[in-house]
Order: structure tokens, then sequence, then C-alpha cells
């Protein structure tokens, strides 16, 4: 059934190369990495000299201010931009040296912007994430796929509305699921949290854990510094168009170097229970006095 549904809607490939799926990584196996990567774009570098490693079962969260070269990391390191100089690595060989079809076996990626031209239904959407494995040996875990990713997003409820009717949020838990219906060993996403509620901003976060826990690569462009304290093993912090520092939360989130980098006085103090950093703006007893509501008084 799903290879029916599939070949409805997408085009067939002609004379694609025979694709075998690849090896599950070992713990702590680097999956993917940048080598002295550096990026132009419109003759001013945005990326420069940049060195990053992704590890199987780990969440790897970039952080860093409007600018500093995340998400253009994102996209070399998903083999979507070809950089000026250095080199991307995608299981241990040069990104180059992978066919696209290839690539769609080994990392699935989720952009910041989720759009479709037609009025695909969510779950045909979400299937959509399965085009890589039709004509190999897990074709058949089609269905299955869709229907974990749906439930593990909480979409199920509106499998069969138009994609076009969601709303902002709705359609970034869509996207979402349609990576993870794809079952591949890297995730790279941009940005998954910018347009959800709390609620579904922690429900996310879960979802990459647990993929890490099963094994997978997990990369996470990330502005809530909160979140990236609690959820990730490591996080990069990007500043410039370089990684200013990477490592555990713990070591990374430092108040000098956080206020440095976004230009803002911050503080960093451990949450009282579970010990992660927590990143909250310095503010004088002025400033917070100013950002006070104005008080109703009877007449």
């Amino acid at each position: 059934m799903t290879s029916v549904r599939l070949r409805g809607l997408l085009p067939t490939l002609p004379n694609r190369r025979a694709r075998t799926p690849p090896s599950p990584a070992a713990p702590g196996e680097v999956v993917a990495e940048a080598v002295g990567v550096r990026v132009e774009r419109g003759g001013r570098p945005v990326l420069e000299g940049v060195g990053i490693e992704v590890r199987a079962g780990e969440v790897l969260a970039l952080v860093g201010p409007n600018g500093a070269g995340k998400s253009t990391l994102l996209a070399a390191l998903a083999a979507d931009l070809a950089p000026s100089t250095g080199e991307v690595r995608i299981g241990g060989r040069p990104a180059t040296g992978w066919t696209p079809g290839e690539l769609a076996l080994r990392r699935a990626v989720l952009p910041q912007d989720a759009a479709l031209s037609f009025p695909f239904a969510v779950a045909d959407v979400v299937r959509m994430g399965r085009a890589p494995w039709a004509g190999t040996e897990r074709e058949d875990e089609g269905e299955a796929a869709v229907a974990d990713a749906m439930a593990a997003t909480e979409v199920e409820a509106f499998a069969e509305r138009p994609f076009s009717a969601l709303s902002g949020g709705e359609r970034a838990r869509v996207a979402l699921a349609r990576v993870l219906a794809q079952r591949t060993g890297l995730l790279l996403l941009d940005e998954p949290t910018a347009a959800l509620d709390l609620r579904h901003q922690e429900l996310v976060l879960r979802v990459c854990r647990e993929r890490a826990a099963a094994g997978d690569a997990v990369v996470v462009v990330l502005h809530d510094l909160g979140l990236a304290a609690a959820h990730a093993d490591r996080v990069g912090v990007l500043h410039g168009g370089r990684v200013a520092v990477e490592g555990p939360p713990s070591e990374v989130l430092e108040e000098a170097l956080l206020s440095r980098v976004y230009r803002q006085p911050v503080e960093v103090f451990p949450h009282p229970r579970t010990g992660a950093p927590l990143v909250v703006p310095k503010r004088t007893d002025r400033e917070r006095e100013a950002g006070e509501s104005p008080r109703l008084t009877s007449p």
C-alpha cells in the first residue's frame, strides 16, 4: 500500500542507482562533520573555518545570535549548501561522494519554513518522508513509520485535513513528522520550536532526546538557551561565523561568554532540581520596574 501511495505522489526516477540502506552507527560514532568549512554569500563570509562533529546517540544544539551562521552551518552539514573551502563528511565519506538518493537514506532535514504548492492531506505530506526508501528492502516499513511519526508529533487528529489549512504550529509539527517518518540516522532540524507553544516545544525536544537514545544523531538549531541546556548533550555557540565554543551545556553556557556573544548581559545559575543551566537576561531594578504592567486603581 505504501509503495502505491508514494508512486501516486512522486515521480518515477529513471536509471536510479541501486541504493543500499546504511548500517546503524555505533554510539558516539561521528556520522557527520564539518572540517575547516568556509561559506560565502553575496561575497561575504558567513562561516569561516568552522569545524564540528556530529555523533550518534547525541543531541547537538547550535545556538547564537541572529546572523551568527547557525542555519548556514546546518545546511552545510546536510550537504544542501556547498562550502567555498573545507569539507563536509557524512557517514565517513565526503558529502559530494553521495548521490541525492543516497544522502536521503542517511540524513533528514527540517528547514525553517514548510511550504507546499498543492493542498496535500497531512497524512500524505508525512508519507513523502518515505520516498527515499521506495525500491529498497525497507520500503515495507512505510505505513508503520508514518503512523509512529504522526503519533510522536500529535498530528493524527487532523490527518485528512489539507496541509494548507493548518496553523503555523500545526504545519511545523507535520513537517517534523515527515522528517521522522524518513527514519534516517541523522536528523538536522532548523528552529523546529519557533512556531510552537510551550507544550509542543517540550514535545519536540523530547522527541529529539528519544531519537538520540535510540542511536540517532540529532542537530537542532535553537534560539531558546533554556531548551538547549535542558535537552542537548552538547552545545555549539556560534558567533561571527565561527564556533566560539562547543561542549556540554554546563561547561559552555557561561555568563561572560554569552554576554559577549549576545551583546546582552545575562545571568546563569543551576536549576534547583535538575542542575541544568538557566540563562536569563540581567536586568537592573529600574529596568524591571519599567517593564511592569501599570496597576489599575479604583476611582
